[in-house]
C-alpha cells in the first residue's frame, strides 16, 4: 500500500514559525500519582494560530523561582476547536514537571507556543479547526491502513492523539500499540486506552509491557530488549503487514526499534519517531544565551541571522564552540527554541551561506537537511562567516 502525503495545511503547520501566546488553564486532571493532564482554553481569535494535527507538540513557558523555564509537551487528544490538552509527567529533578504536578491549577495562565512538530501520520490527517474532515477524507481514500506504535511512559501522549484520530477517521484503519511502563500504576491514560479497546475491539490492540510487574505472558514482563523486541515483531506485530510506525520514548528504546526495523528493511519514510531527550546527560540542554569566554584579539566567526525580517550579527570566539542558537540568543531573547537538545525542532533555520557542523539531529527529516535546514541549537560555524534564516 502506498501512503499518501499529509495535506498542505497540516504539513505547513508542522514547521511554522514559533510564537508564544498566553493561554488560561481550564482544567488540571490527575492521570497517575506522577502525571497530570492540563487543558488550556484557546480563545476564538487564536484558533488559527493554535490549529494542530494529531501528534504535534507545544512548548510551555513560565517563570519559576525567578528563572524562565520552558518545556515541550505533546498534545494528547484528537483535534478539538477551542482547547489544547497536554500531559505532564513528573521527572526526577524536573523543575517544570514537578511544579506543574504540585502547583499548576485552573485559572493560571502560561505562555504557550503555537503547535509544531512532524510526528504526524500520513494516513488520515486533519487539524483542530476541521475535525469533520477526518470522516470525509477516509471515505474518499477507501484504504485499510495498519498502524503500529511503540511508546514508553509519557511517550503515550502523541500516540493517544494519533490513535484516536485515525481510528475515528476510517472504519478500515487498525492500530496496534506496545506500551512500556514500570507498573500498572504508572500507565497514563489507562481508562482512555480501555475505552479505545471497547469502542474498536477488532481494530485497536494494546500490549502492556511492565518492567517491574510479573505478567502471565513472559513476553510482556521486563524491559524491552533486543530479544523481546524480536519476539514481538515475529509473533505479534508482523512488520511486513504494517503501513506506518510511530515510536515515542527514551533514546535507547526508540533507537533499538529503529535499528531492528531498518534491519528488516522497513522503509525509513514509514517510521516516525520522537524522543523524550537524547539520553546524553553530558550534553545539557536549556541554553539561554550563556556568556562565552572572549579572548582579546583572538579569531572570531561571524554568525548572521534573520528573524521576523530583521537581521542580526554576532561575533563568536572561534575556540568557544558556541552554537548558532546561543549566539543569536545573546542578541535577541525571542529567538525560537524549546528543548535546545536537538529533539523538538523549534530552533530550525536554513543555512544561506557558510560552512557548519550539526552535532545531533532527532527532529529534521532527510529532505529538510538536503534543502539546507539545520537545528541551530546543534549547529556551529566552521567558516569565518555563517548566515542562517529563521524565516525560511
Amino acid at each position: 500500500m502506498t501512503l499518501e502525503s499529509p495535506t498542505t495545511d497540516a504539513a505547513t503547520s508542522a514547521r511554522r514559525r514559533a510564537t508564544f501566546a498566553p493561554l488560561r488553564v481550564q482544567e488540571v486532571r490527575r492521570l497517575t500519582a506522577d502525571s497530570v493532564e492540563v487543558t488550556f482554553e484557546v480563545p476564538e481569535h487564536l484558533e488559527n494560530d493554535f490549529d494542530y494535527a494529531p501528534g504535534q507538540y507545544v512548548a510551555l513557558r513560565t517563570e519559576i523561582d525567578g528563572h524562565e523555564v520552558r518545556r515541550s509537551y505533546s498534545i494528547c487528544t484528537e483535534p478539538v476547536p477551542g482547547e489544547i490538552r497536554v500531559a505532564v509527567k513528573r521527572d526526577i529533578g524536573g523543575v517544570f514537571s514537578t511544579w506543574a504536578n504540585e502547583h499548576l491549577a485552573p485559572g493560571d495562565t502560561l505562555e504557550v507556543m503555537n503547535p509544531s512538530g512532524a510526528f504526524i501520520s500520513k494516513t488520515a490527517l486533519t487539524s483542530m479547526n476541521h475535525p469533520d474532515e477526518l470522516a470525509e477524507d477516509a471515505v474518499s481514500r477507501h484504504t485499510s491502513p495498519r498502524l503500529v506504535a511503540f511508546a514508553a511512559g509519557s511517550g503515550i501522549t502523541p500516540i493517544m492523539a494519533i490513535a484516536r484520530s485515525v481510528l475515528r477517521a476510517s472504519p478500515e484503519t487498525t492500530f496496534e500499540l506496545v506500551y512500556a511502563n514500570r507498573s500498572a500504576a504508572d500507565v497514563m491514560f489507562a481508562e482512555e486506552l480501555g475505552d479505545l479497546k471497547d469502542r474498536y475491539p477488532s481494530r485497536f490492540a494494546v500490549h502492556h509491557v511492565l518492567s517491574r510487574e510479573q505478567r502471565l505472558n513472559p513476553l510482556l514482563t521486563g524491559r524491552i530488549d533486543s530479544e523481546k523486541l524480536t519476539a514481538l515483531l515475529d509473533h505479534v506485530l508482523l512488520p511486513e503487514q504494517a503501513d506506518e510506525w510511530f515510536l515515542c520514548g527514551p533514546f535507547e528504546l526508540v533507537q533499538l526499534v529503529r535499528d531492528e526495523l531498518a534491519a528488516r528493511e522497513v522503509p525509513t519514510e514509514n517510521v516516525r519517531f520522537e524522543l523524550f531527550s537524547t539520553g546524553r546527560p553530558d550534553r545539557p540542554a536549556g541554553q539561554q544565551g550563556r556568556r562565552v569566554q572572549e579572548e582579546a584579539g583572538g579569531p572570531t566567526r561571524r554568525i548572521e541571522f534573520t528573524l521576523d525580517g530583521l537581521t542580526g550579527q554576532v561575533d563568536s570566539p572561534a575556540g568557544s564552540g558556541e552554537t548558532v542558537l546561543n549566539a543569536a540568543l545573546r542578541q535577541r531573547s525571542d529567538v525560537p527554541f524549546a528543548c535546545a537538545g536537538g529533539v523538538c525542532g523549534t530552533c530550525r533555520a536554513k543555512v544561506v551561506s557558510g560552512d557548519f557542523e550539526m552535532q545531533e539531529n532527532y527532529a529534521l527529516e532527510s529532505d529538510e537537511i538536503e534543502r539546507g535546514f539545520v537545528l541551530t541549537c546543534q549547529t556551529r560555524p566552521t567558516s569565518d562567516h555563517l548566515v542562517v534564516d529563521y524565516d525560511a
